[in-house]
């Protein structure tokens, strides 16, 4: 059985999307990072990053992780390319021109947007997106993502989805990652194609079912 190791509030929940679309059982460990933790090795403290008992799983000390049949991975967009490869579906590639594709769209949303996405999220997450520090920071992001934004933007031109003329697991990948740059409305604005795809795949009912899990957590 498949198991999710990481809370939704997380990149894991990018596995968790993925997990869903698929229709795979699966179980969740909800290991927290340990930044939100008062004191991540205390005996009463949840299982998060810090703690032995996930550092068993990933040594790096960061989520998500999974477990599958034996097989332990660390990095959220390879978890997904495995789930695709391994569970078929329209979500997988189809012959081997397509998992080059999808697998060249994995790599360059890990390598050329992400980068910059998360320095996004991260400022607003520490609650710095209004200082004059946290204000520089978006601004190169943003400059930096306008390229980014503008070769799928080309990309897009007569097509909905990034291969194979449907969703896969591609689109989830790079979906997840550019979400992290929804507060900065001038790149989409800018860029409709972008904001009709990235609005296609987060009208999915597995997206809509993760993002529930995702509040709920947000909530307690």
């Amino acid at each position: 059985m498949l198991t999710i190791y990481g809370v939704y509030r997380s990149r894991a929940s990018r596995n968790y999307w993925m997990a869903r679309e698929l229709g795979i059982h699966f179980q969740s460990v909800p290991v927290i990072q340990a930044r939100r933790v008062a004191d991540p090795l205390a005996a009463d403290a949840p299982i998060n990053t810090k703690s032995l008992a996930f550092l068993a799983v990933n040594p790096m000390g960061l989520i998500p992780a999974i477990e599958d049949d034996g097989v332990v991975l660390t990095e959220s967009l390879a978890n997904n390319l495995y789930l695709a490869r391994k569970y078929g579906g329209p979500l997988a590639p189809a012959d081997i021109a397509e998992e080059g594709l999808i697998g060249n769209w994995t790599m360059w949303a890990a390598t050329e947007v992400e980068p910059h996405t998360v320095e996004i999220i991260l400022t607003y997450d520490y609650g710095a997106e209004n200082t004059d520090e946290g204000k520089a920071m978006i601004a190169r992001c943003v400059t930096s993502l306008d390229k980014v934004f503008a070769r799928m933007e080309s990309h897009l031109d007569g097509r909905d989805y990034l291969v194979g003329d449907r969703f896969t697991v591609a689109d989830l990948n790079l979906a997840e990652v550019f979400r992290y740059a929804m507060s900065q409305t001038q790149l989409f604005d800018k860029h409709p194609r972008v904001s009709a795809w990235l609005a296609r795949c987060h009208a999915r009912p597995a997206f809509k079912a993760m993002m529930e899990e995702r509040l709920k957590e947000l909530a307690d």
